[in-house]
């Protein structure tokens, strides 16, 4: 009788989980080496939020992978017996004509995407916490949500040990991907059949010249607020606000399941180490991101900051995410500058498909970077349930 196949994964983030629970689904003994308790809360996927929507701007290969997504996510809610997800609704705007939104209007449009243009000056009549100062264009997307990912992270891990995958507590030194293999801190060596290695924005420093150069760590600043009394029945029945600049701009995230209002940047400061700066934001940080959201929020001064922290992610430059064979029976998940986590089961799906084929480990790269489409087999995990 011939020996389960063994599997042993780097990072017990979002990535790191997904791929796990799809190994284990396709018959893979799995292994977990995660160096803080889970969910870890200096993991780039440990926060309330984090939002799933169609808009991609020019990026159409990840718009088009959006609706698969959902469909893993399913899976995922299936898997957990509870739905870890709120649906919103999508508000984009934009103080300037043409860039992000209007590629993402276009794109939305040719492939059947129910995208509504909105009037700026019907903006303050329809949400009455935002101001119309400034804004150029602006639509709207009935599909688009908020992902409960601190409740997804704690849930999958506690799933995935009843059905049999180890978590092992333990630093990395080193990845040895010819070998598939890790070297602990405390010199002894985990090794399997497969190795994946899922590390975030830690991925640089144990992969060395596999990484380094193409992703960076990006300290990023999120702002949790309290609004108005006269105004928190609007931001809970409130779309996800994509607010944008020609300099930036910020997001917002409604406070549903009991999560509080969040505001964040989006742009990336490709700067900070993931390992040793503090998770608390400082005064000046708190301020920048209140200074892109003021402008936009009635009442401003009446809302109260009730937390901030930094959290990292790993970014490439054209926020392509990076899944590839690093060696033979080695693959490396990286690149996912802040969007990737909503694809999460999917590309665990795609993994685990492309780990035992290598004409599918090698489509693999070029359709998660959202610039082709799966060839067959490589969803073979997700078609199975339709």
């Amino acid at each position: 009788m011939a020996s389960q196949k063994t599997a042993l994964v780097l990072g017990a983030g979002i990535m790191g989980l997904c791929t796990a629970w799809a190994l284990a689904r396709a018959g893979w003994q799995v292994r977990v080496v995660e160096r803080a308790p889970i969910p870890n809360p200096r993991g780039a996927s440990v926060d309330q939020h984090r939002l799933i929507r169609h808009a991609y701007g020019a990026q159409a290969g990840y718009m088009r992978m959006v609706d698969p997504a959902y469909a893993a996510w399913e899976m995922i809610w299936a898997t957990l017996g509870a739905r870890h997800y709120v649906e919103t609704g999508v508000l984009a705007l934009a103080n300037h004509q043409g860039g992000w939104l209007a590629e993402s209007s276009i794109a939305l449009r040719e492939d059947g995407h129910a995208c509504a243009d909105l009037p700026p000056d019907q903006i303050t009549a329809r949400f009455p916490m935002l101001s119309d100062t400034g804004i150029a264009a602006a639509f709207t997307l009935p599909r688009g949500g908020v992902l409960l990912a601190e409740r997804i992270v704690a849930g999958l891990a506690a799933h995935l040990v009843t059905k049999g995958v180890v978590f092992e507590a333990a630093e990395v030194a080193a990845a040895q991907p010819a070998r598939k293999t890790l070297r602990l801190t405390n010199g002894a060596e985990r090794s399997a059949d497969l190795l994946v290695l899922a590390a975030g924005p830690w991925g640089p420093r144990l992969l060395g010249t596999g990484l380094a150069g193409r992703v960076v760590p990006s300290r990023q600043i999120l702002v949790r607020l309290e609004p108005p009394s006269g105004f928190r029945a609007a931001w809970e029945a409130a779309p996800m606000l994509l607010d944008l600049a020609e300099d930036g701009g910020f997001y917002a995230v409604p406070p549903v399941a009991g999560t509080a209002l969040k505001i964040g940047d989006h742009r990336f400061s490709r700067q900070g180490d993931a390992g040793a700066d503090p998770r608390a934001a400082s005064p000046a940080e708190i301020e920048e991101i209140l200074a892109l959201a003021r402008p936009r929020l009635i009442n401003a001064a009446g809302y109260r900051v009730l937390g901030a922290q930094a959290c990292y992610y790993d970014v490439e430059d054209r926020e392509e995410f990076i899944l590839e064979a690093a060696a033979p029976g080695c693959f490396v998940m990286s690149g996912f500058s802040g969007h990737g986590f909503k694809f999460a089961p999917l590309l665990g799906l795609a993994l685990a498909a492309a780990a035992e084929d290598n004409a599918l480990a090698r489509a693999l790269p070029g359709w998660a970077a959202g610039r082709d489409a799966p060839v067959p087999g490589l969803l073979a995990g997700l078609e199975s349930t339709r």
